[in-house]
């Protein structure tokens, strides 16, 4: 959540980096009301010039008092928020557009007209940006609020221009009793290259104040925008993201700690969404539903384990007891007999146990590779019929072309399949019977078959012959010679290779049992399985 909200965040906070940035807009403002009211003092100068300077000698002008104050208000006359001064040579006031001559020589001085007080909502703005300014060490260009008795220092702009006249001197740029923002700007008043004097001209430059005021104002109610449309994304994100993540963690960790079995028992609405979120708690759950059944048919493996082997110790153990307690030989090598038929059970079935608890993981790490089931199938017939005992073993008949059925599959595997068959087969089979195995192309399968000739499989039987220790054995036949995992570790095999098994009788037209049929079926090579 913090990571998500912490994304979502730059963007308005790039926006409100912008605030700061406004100076430069306020700079390019000054900058402009600068140039125009230094091209406006340059007028009254050059106005001043042509009226209000008396030449007594020609290189000796002065400027005459009673002619430049009168024309001094009157050109400032049409600007309400213009004020101009006159500064002589030596730095003395000589006119001043705010005094004015009443009748009877009642001298009245008028300062500038106040502007509007702006309103809570943009104080609250400047405040605020002022402050923050202040704590990135920043500052604004305008200088500090100035009292009502500021006077420039007209003693070093005359300096300044009598050593350039043409020369440009810095503005002055202040804040006014009434925080009013105030340019002021001097120009020198120049007659046949004689420096008279300095007019010093003070605008209020409101307009600047209103536009940068607007624009901060815009920028902070769309940062404001922002960062609610923000939040609510976030939030939005955390509900459908990192909550739904945080369920299904709890869920993993329930599972782990045995207080649920399914991913859905926390949250079955996860398991309806149609995104990825919803294809990863279906993953999950087809993961924890896996792993639970795993776990159960671990547990029933154990169980049919410890039957399995706990009968023949039995076995052993009686014998043995009984075996101390007799003393006729011939009953003794009876009980000996006994005991070696256990143990070779016992060796069979530990054997063919550690086989089994090795097929799924072997086959989950190993590679498979494409295998030419025709040519397996005609290479085991070949295999078969030369370690054949002529007098009791059924023959063995191949019906499958030289080539060309391939499937992706572990061979070594596969080759135990076909021969766990083949072994049951030749079991059920009546000596010189037939076993014939089949290899074909059904579709996009490949179907493998072995067919006996022997009594068939009682039908209440059929779906249980590949469980785990099936019993189901020929008469007659040794003791211990099967464990009964042959057919489970098939189909697990298959199973793994992503195909089928299956068992079935074989029937003539009048439905007798023919012998047995067993069936693999792969997918060929290039077709995926769901």
């Amino acid at each position: 959540m913090r990571r998500i909200l912490l994304v979502n965040i730059v963007s308005p906070a790039l926006l409100f980096a912008t605030l700061f940035y406004l100076n430069q807009y306020q700079t390019g403002l000054l900058a402009a009301g600068v140039a125009a009211l230094r091209e406006q003092a340059r007028a009254y100068a050059g106005a001043l010039d042509e009226r209000a300077v008396k030449e007594v000698q020609t290189d000796n002008p002065t400027i005459v008092p009673e002619l430049a104050r009168p024309m001094l208000r009157r050109l400032t006359q049409p600007s309400p928020y213009v004020e101009a001064k006159l500064y002589g040579a030596d730095g003395t006031l000589i006119a001043d557009s705010a005094v004015r001559e009443g009748g009877g020589g009642i001298v009245t001085s008028e300062t500038l007209p106040a502007v509007a007080e702006p309103g809570l909502t943009p104080k609250i703005v400047d405040a605020v940006y002022d402050i923050m300014l202040r704590l990135l060490g920043s500052s604004s260009q305008v200088a500090a609020g100035a009292g009502p008795e500021w006077q420039p220092d007209v003693g070093q702009e005359i300096s300044a221009y009598s050593a350039d006249p043409s020369a440009d001197t810095d503005p002055y740029i202040r804040r006014g009793p009434n925080h009013q923002l105030l340019v002021s700007v001097t120009v020198p008043l120049i007659h046949n290259n004689h420096l008279l004097g300095v007019i010093l001209v003070t605008r209020e430059e409101t307009e600047v104040d209103n536009s940068v005021r607007q624009v901060r104002i815009s920028l902070l109610g769309l940062f404001i925008l922002a960062l609610l449309i923000t939040v609510m994304l976030s939030a939005y994100l955390s509900r459908t993201i990192a909550r739904p993540i945080l369920r299904l963690a709890n869920a993993a960790l329930a599972m782990r700690e045995g207080k649920g079995r399914r991913i859905n028992d926390l949250g079955k609405d996860l398991l309806e969404r149609n995104d990825e979120m919803g294809q990863l708690a279906n993953a999950l759950h087809s993961s924890s539903v896996a792993l639970w059944d795993r776990m159960d048919a671990i547990d029933r493996f154990a169980a049919d384990v410890a039957h399995e082997i706990k009968n023949p110790l039995s076995s052993i153990r009686s014998a043995i007891e009984t075996l101390r307690r007799i003393e006729d030989p011939a009953q003794q090598k009876k009980l000996l007999a006994i005991i070696t038929d256990d143990v070779r059970r016992l060796d069979r079935l530990i054997t063919d146990i550690s086989d089994a608890s090795r097929v799924d993981a072997e086959l989950s790490r190993v590679r498979l590779e494409p295998v030419d089931c025709a040519v397996m199938m005609q290479t085991l017939g070949e295999i078969y019929e030369a370690t054949r005992d002529e007098d009791e073993d059924p023959f063995i008949v191949v019906q499958a072309p030289a080539s060309g059925l391939t499937v992706m599959a572990e061979e070594r595997r596969l080759v135990q399949v076909i021969r766990n068959l083949i072994g049951n087969a030749k079991s059920f089979s009546p000596p010189q019977g037939t076993i014939t195995l089949g290899a074909r192309e059904t579709g996009n399968v490949i179907e493998l078959s072995v067919e006996d000739e022997g009594p068939g499989i009682p039908e209440s039987n059929l779906e249980h012959i590949f469980d785990r220790f099936y019993s189901e054995r020929p008469v007659g036949e040794q003791f211990g010679t099967h464990s009964g995992l042959g057919l489970s570790i098939s189909r697990q095999i298959v199973e793994a290779l992503q195909g089928r098994i299956s068992a079935e009788n074989r029937r003539d037209a009048d439905g007798n049992v023919l012998g047995a049929r067993f069936v693999v079926r792969l997918p060929k090579t290039g077709v995926v399985t769901g």
